[in-house]
């Protein structure tokens, strides 16, 4: 069997979420080891890819990302499937060496100076959807896809929260891809986002299933040309260093909470970081607890980011 044929086979019996970012990984690496033998492929035949990906810019944990595929395909080869006679095509997956050319961007939480000049430099419909971002701690993708249908009243407390889930579901414009850590994301609002998500239903257009729809239409991502000229009018660093993108926002709002004194688990819990302890079913009181936490960053007072000089 060649890598090519396992490729095709590993695509055709493989069903996952990133399935499409896997199917770009190996035809990447097709042009230099596709046509080879399974027994020959290792380090030395894959060190001609790896070192045309490190030149033209690609960041190691891309190539560690796209390595761990073609392992997973040789292991595959050499443990699950079997030729006609019984036997497995490879007798033993090689050891890859995974590349570490210490180049991984740092996250740059914003202090509250730098996350101003962002939203004012944003266009109107990004800046709002920045703002709930960095009070609520919602990722990008999630924001974006955050529907009315996934609010959920709480009577008790008189207020509404939102659960992401975390199954992917095909709507009538795309796919939900679910969220990564397979669990429901609780999404509970401050003053601030529930102000936000008020003025939404009030401008809601008729039968728009989404809360930030633009021109009527589900925004795709936030880290877009106006959000990457935003950035850079707002004097945000654009250096390799640090990332630049809508994640930051997630950052930030970890940040404001761990100044405001929240405890580590209930950020962990707001933060959607799976502990391998949040239920998918909460309770009046676990939700209250939970929006004190949030409000304490509403009020926050100022504080400075520390960072080494560039």
């Amino acid at each position: 069997m060649t890598f090519r044929e396992a490729t095709d086979r590993y695509l055709e019996e493989t069903q996952k979420r990133s399935l499409d970012r896997d199917r770009d990984s190996l035809r990447f690496v097709a042009p230099y080891i596709g046509d080879l033998p399974l027994a020959n492929v290792h380090m030395g035949t894959l060190q001609g890819f790896i070192n045309e990906r490190r030149k033209a810019g690609i960041s190691s944990s891309t190539v560690k990302r796209d390595l761990s595929i073609i392992r997973r395909v040789l292991t595959l080869a050499a443990r699950s499937w079997r030729n006609e006679n019984g036997q497995p095509y490879l007798s033993c997956p090689p050891l890859f060496e995974m590349p570490d050319w210490e180049d991984a961007a740092n996250p740059y939480p914003l202090d509250f100076e730098e996350l101003e000049r962002l939203l004012k430099a944003l266009p109107g419909h990004l800046r709002t959807m920045s703002i709930f971002a960095a009070n609520t701690g919602l990722r990008e993708q999630g924001v974006c896809w955050l529907r009315w249908d996934w609010e959920v009243v709480v009577p008790e407390l008189g207020t509404s929260i939102f659960i992401t889930p975390w199954r992917k579901k095909v709507y009538g414009d795309g796919e939900w891809p679910g969220e990564k850590n397979k669990e429901d994301q609780l999404v509970v609002l401050n003053s601030t986002a529930k102000a936000i998500i008020e003025a939404q239903r009030q401008n809601r257009q008729a039968n728009n299933p989404y809360v930030f729809p633009y021109r009527g239409k589900r925004i795709t991502r936030l880290h877009n040309s106006a959000w990457k000229k935003a950035w850079r009018k707002a004097g945000l660093p654009v250096c390799d260093e640090y990332t630049r993108g809508p994640h930051n926002l997630k950052h930030t709002f970890g940040h404001r909470l761990r100044v405001a004194g929240v405890p580590l688990e209930t950020r962990k819990k707001l933060l959607h970081h799976s502990n391998g302890d949040i239920t998918t079913h909460y309770s009046p009181a676990g939700v209250a607890e939970l929006l004190e936490a949030v409000e304490k960053i509403v009020n926050l007072k100022p504080v400075s980011i520390l960072r080494r000089v560039i």
